[in-house]
Protein backbone atom coordinates (compact mmCIF):
# COMPACT_ATOMS: atom_id res chain seq x y z
CA UNK A 1 0.00 0.00 0.00
CA UNK A 2 1.09 3.71 -0.24
CA UNK A 3 1.96 5.63 2.44
CA UNK A 4 -0.63 6.87 5.08
CA UNK A 5 -0.80 10.26 3.81
CA UNK A 6 -4.07 11.41 1.15
CA UNK A 7 -1.62 13.53 -1.07
CA UNK A 8 0.89 10.87 -1.07
CA UNK A 9 -1.39 8.45 -3.19
CA UNK A 10 0.55 8.06 -6.55
CA UNK A 11 -2.57 5.80 -8.01
CA UNK A 12 -5.49 8.21 -6.20
CA UNK A 13 -7.73 7.30 -9.75
CA UNK A 14 -5.98 4.81 -11.59
CA UNK A 15 -6.52 5.19 -15.14
CA UNK A 16 -8.01 2.38 -17.69
CA UNK A 17 -4.86 0.57 -18.87
CA UNK A 18 -4.29 -1.28 -22.31
CA UNK A 19 -4.90 -4.77 -22.14
CA UNK A 20 -6.72 -4.83 -18.95
CA UNK A 21 -10.38 -5.88 -18.76
CA UNK A 22 -11.58 -1.95 -18.91
CA UNK A 23 -12.23 -0.86 -21.94
CA UNK A 24 -9.05 2.55 -22.91
CA UNK A 25 -11.38 5.66 -22.57
CA UNK A 26 -10.64 5.87 -26.48
CA UNK A 27 -12.53 2.79 -27.17
CA UNK A 28 -16.08 4.67 -26.40
CA UNK A 29 -17.55 5.85 -29.42
CA UNK A 30 -19.69 8.29 -29.76
CA UNK A 31 -23.15 7.69 -31.20
CA UNK A 32 -25.26 9.91 -33.72
CA UNK A 33 -27.05 10.98 -30.75
CA UNK A 34 -24.59 11.39 -28.10
CA UNK A 35 -22.94 13.95 -30.59
CA UNK A 36 -25.84 15.74 -30.98
CA UNK A 37 -26.69 15.82 -27.11
CA UNK A 38 -22.84 17.16 -26.20
CA UNK A 39 -23.83 20.01 -29.40
CA UNK A 40 -20.91 22.46 -29.66
CA UNK A 41 -18.29 19.62 -28.59
CA UNK A 42 -19.85 17.15 -31.44
CA UNK A 43 -16.80 17.20 -33.58
CA UNK A 44 -14.94 13.93 -32.98
CA UNK A 45 -11.64 14.20 -34.39
CA UNK A 46 -9.92 17.00 -32.84
CA UNK A 47 -6.56 18.93 -33.99
CA UNK A 48 -3.71 18.62 -32.38
CA UNK A 49 -1.66 16.05 -29.51
CA UNK A 50 -3.79 16.98 -26.71
CA UNK A 51 -7.14 18.30 -25.99
CA UNK A 52 -9.22 20.40 -28.19
CA UNK A 53 -12.83 20.66 -28.67
CA UNK A 54 -13.79 18.16 -26.18
CA UNK A 55 -11.52 19.26 -23.34
CA UNK A 56 -11.13 23.06 -24.25
CA UNK A 57 -7.39 22.55 -25.09
CA UNK A 58 -6.34 22.17 -21.30
CA UNK A 59 -2.48 23.21 -22.86
CA UNK A 60 -4.08 26.46 -23.32
CA UNK A 61 -5.28 26.75 -19.86
CA UNK A 62 -2.49 28.62 -17.83
CA UNK A 63 -0.61 28.64 -14.97
CA UNK A 64 -2.74 29.31 -11.32
CA UNK A 65 -1.16 30.18 -8.23
CA UNK A 66 -1.50 27.67 -5.23
CA UNK A 67 -0.51 28.08 -1.58
CA UNK A 68 2.57 25.77 -2.43
CA UNK A 69 3.58 28.07 -5.87
CA UNK A 70 2.73 28.31 -9.66
CA UNK A 71 1.56 25.11 -10.96
CA UNK A 72 0.93 24.24 -14.79
CA UNK A 73 -0.67 21.67 -16.65
CA UNK A 74 1.79 20.87 -19.44
CA UNK A 75 0.55 18.76 -22.21
CA UNK A 76 2.84 15.68 -22.44
CA UNK A 77 5.26 14.91 -25.10
CA UNK A 78 6.65 11.16 -25.06
CA UNK A 79 10.03 11.97 -26.50
CA UNK A 80 10.75 14.73 -23.46
CA UNK A 81 8.71 12.91 -20.63
CA UNK A 82 8.82 9.47 -21.32
CA UNK A 83 11.65 8.66 -19.11
CA UNK A 84 10.21 10.82 -16.19
CA UNK A 85 6.77 9.22 -16.17
CA UNK A 86 8.32 5.91 -16.68
CA UNK A 87 10.58 5.90 -13.99
CA UNK A 88 7.06 7.08 -12.12
CA UNK A 89 5.35 4.56 -12.73
CA UNK A 90 7.90 1.89 -11.54
CA UNK A 91 7.67 3.20 -7.81
CA UNK A 92 6.20 0.44 -5.94
CA UNK A 93 3.51 2.64 -4.27
CA UNK A 94 2.68 4.07 -7.87
CA UNK A 95 2.99 0.26 -9.73
CA UNK A 96 0.16 -0.94 -6.81
CA UNK A 97 -2.78 1.27 -8.05
CA UNK A 98 -1.47 2.18 -12.01
CA UNK A 99 -0.67 -1.09 -12.90
CA UNK A 100 1.83 0.66 -15.84
CA UNK A 101 5.30 -0.96 -14.31
CA UNK A 102 8.21 -2.12 -16.62
CA UNK A 103 10.01 -1.17 -19.35
CA UNK A 104 9.22 2.55 -20.72
CA UNK A 105 7.39 0.94 -23.87
CA UNK A 106 4.83 0.07 -21.29
CA UNK A 107 4.19 3.28 -20.55
CA UNK A 108 4.75 4.91 -23.88
CA UNK A 109 1.87 2.58 -25.37
CA UNK A 110 -0.58 3.62 -22.44
CA UNK A 111 0.40 7.45 -23.20
CA UNK A 112 0.07 6.89 -27.21
CA UNK A 113 -3.46 5.67 -26.62
CA UNK A 114 -4.44 9.50 -24.99
CA UNK A 115 -2.45 11.25 -27.63
CA UNK A 116 -3.24 9.63 -30.26
CA UNK A 117 -6.97 9.73 -30.17
CA UNK A 118 -9.61 11.92 -30.88
CA UNK A 119 -8.72 14.23 -27.24
CA UNK A 120 -11.39 13.15 -25.02
CA UNK A 121 -8.38 12.50 -22.52
CA UNK A 122 -5.59 14.82 -21.88
CA UNK A 123 -2.27 13.23 -20.81
CA UNK A 124 -0.29 16.15 -18.71
CA UNK A 125 2.61 17.18 -16.66
CA UNK A 126 1.79 19.00 -13.61
CA UNK A 127 5.27 21.60 -13.18
CA UNK A 128 5.19 23.24 -9.69
CA UNK A 129 7.29 26.21 -9.43
CA UNK A 130 8.77 25.07 -12.81
CA UNK A 131 9.95 21.63 -11.60
CA UNK A 132 7.97 18.53 -12.87
CA UNK A 133 6.35 16.62 -10.03
CA UNK A 134 2.77 14.45 -10.68
CA UNK A 135 1.23 13.35 -13.79
CA UNK A 136 -2.07 14.32 -14.49
CA UNK A 137 -5.11 12.98 -17.04
CA UNK A 138 -8.11 14.94 -17.68
CA UNK A 139 -10.64 13.07 -19.63
CA UNK A 140 -14.15 13.53 -20.86
CA UNK A 141 -16.06 11.00 -17.92
CA UNK A 142 -19.20 11.21 -19.80
CA UNK A 143 -17.33 9.77 -22.89
CA UNK A 144 -15.38 7.06 -20.83
CA UNK A 145 -16.33 3.46 -19.95
CA UNK A 146 -16.76 4.80 -16.58
CA UNK A 147 -20.00 6.28 -17.70
CA UNK A 148 -21.71 3.21 -17.99
CA UNK A 149 -20.99 3.35 -13.76
CA UNK A 150 -22.74 6.13 -12.37
CA UNK A 151 -25.30 8.96 -14.07
CA UNK A 152 -23.14 10.98 -15.91
CA UNK A 153 -24.04 14.18 -17.38
CA UNK A 154 -22.95 15.50 -20.36
CA UNK A 155 -19.61 17.79 -19.92
CA UNK A 156 -18.82 15.74 -17.13
CA UNK A 157 -14.82 15.94 -16.72
CA UNK A 158 -12.46 13.41 -14.92
CA UNK A 159 -9.20 13.77 -13.20
CA UNK A 160 -6.16 11.03 -12.90
CA UNK A 161 -3.25 11.93 -10.34
CA UNK A 162 0.05 10.30 -9.57
CA UNK A 163 2.75 12.59 -7.32
CA UNK A 164 5.72 11.79 -8.45
CA UNK A 165 8.29 12.11 -6.44
CA UNK A 166 8.59 10.92 -2.65
CA UNK A 167 9.74 14.43 -1.41
CA UNK A 168 6.15 15.74 -2.85
CA UNK A 169 4.28 12.97 -0.97
CA UNK A 170 3.23 12.57 2.51
CA UNK A 171 2.60 16.64 3.00
CA UNK A 172 -1.28 17.51 1.66
CA UNK A 173 0.50 18.90 -1.49
CA UNK A 174 -2.13 16.44 -2.96
CA UNK A 175 -5.00 17.87 -1.82
CA UNK A 176 -3.97 21.64 -2.67
CA UNK A 177 -3.12 20.17 -6.40
CA UNK A 178 -6.44 18.50 -6.59
CA UNK A 179 -8.43 21.74 -5.78
CA UNK A 180 -6.19 23.69 -7.76
CA UNK A 181 -6.80 21.71 -11.22
CA UNK A 182 -10.81 20.54 -10.24
CA UNK A 183 -10.67 24.43 -10.02
CA UNK A 184 -9.19 25.21 -13.15
CA UNK A 185 -11.14 22.53 -15.00
CA UNK A 186 -14.44 24.38 -13.93
CA UNK A 187 -13.42 27.72 -14.87
CA UNK A 188 -11.95 26.57 -18.48
CA UNK A 189 -14.70 24.50 -19.23
CA UNK A 190 -17.84 26.59 -18.99
CA UNK A 191 -20.03 23.57 -20.17
CA UNK A 192 -18.47 21.47 -17.06
CA UNK A 193 -20.95 21.27 -13.96
CA UNK A 194 -19.08 18.91 -12.18
CA UNK A 195 -15.99 17.53 -11.80
CA UNK A 196 -15.47 13.67 -10.97
CA UNK A 197 -12.75 11.24 -9.38
CA UNK A 198 -13.42 7.23 -8.66
CA UNK A 199 -10.57 6.26 -5.86
CA UNK A 200 -10.36 2.81 -4.37
CA UNK A 201 -12.94 2.73 -1.86
CA UNK A 202 -10.86 0.84 0.66
CA UNK A 203 -8.04 4.05 0.34
CA UNK A 204 -9.52 6.20 2.65
CA UNK A 205 -6.53 8.24 2.78
CA UNK A 206 -7.05 9.14 -1.10
CA UNK A 207 -10.58 9.75 -0.47
CA UNK A 208 -10.00 11.93 2.66
CA UNK A 209 -7.89 13.91 0.11
CA UNK A 210 -10.19 14.25 -2.18
CA UNK A 211 -13.31 15.95 0.75
CA UNK A 212 -10.42 18.32 1.93
CA UNK A 213 -9.90 19.38 -1.61
CA UNK A 214 -14.02 20.32 -1.92
CA UNK A 215 -15.11 17.06 -3.43
CA UNK A 216 -18.29 14.94 -1.98
CA UNK A 217 -18.59 11.27 -2.09
CA UNK A 218 -21.12 10.63 -4.29
CA UNK A 219 -21.71 6.98 -4.33
CA UNK A 220 -20.03 3.15 -3.88
CA UNK A 221 -19.20 2.17 -7.92
CA UNK A 222 -18.37 -1.70 -8.77
CA UNK A 223 -16.15 -0.88 -11.41
CA UNK A 224 -14.12 -4.06 -13.31
CA UNK A 225 -10.99 -3.90 -11.00
CA UNK A 226 -11.75 -1.92 -8.15
CA UNK A 227 -14.58 -0.64 -5.58
CA UNK A 228 -14.30 2.84 -5.84
CA UNK A 229 -15.76 5.65 -4.18
CA UNK A 230 -17.25 8.47 -6.46
CA UNK A 231 -16.24 11.53 -5.82
CA UNK A 232 -17.76 14.63 -7.07
CA UNK A 233 -16.89 18.65 -7.02
CA UNK A 234 -19.89 20.46 -8.25
CA UNK A 235 -19.79 23.87 -9.51
CA UNK A 236 -22.63 25.51 -7.49
CA UNK A 237 -20.72 24.25 -4.65
CA UNK A 238 -17.43 25.25 -5.39
CA UNK A 239 -16.99 28.16 -3.00
CA UNK A 240 -19.07 26.80 0.02
CA UNK A 241 -16.66 23.54 0.05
Amino acid sequence: MPPADASTDAGTNPAPRAGSSTEDTLDLRLTDELIALFGDDAPVTVPGPVGGGLLDTPADWGAVTTSAGVFQLVPVRIERDLPLISRWMNDPAVAAFWELSGPPDVTAAHLRTQLDGDGRSAPCLGVLGGVPMSYWEIYRADLDPLARHYPARPHDTGIHLLVGGVADRGRGLGTTLLRAVADLVLKKRPACARVVAEPDLRNTPSVSAFLAAGFRFSAELDLPDKRAALMVRDRALRNLL
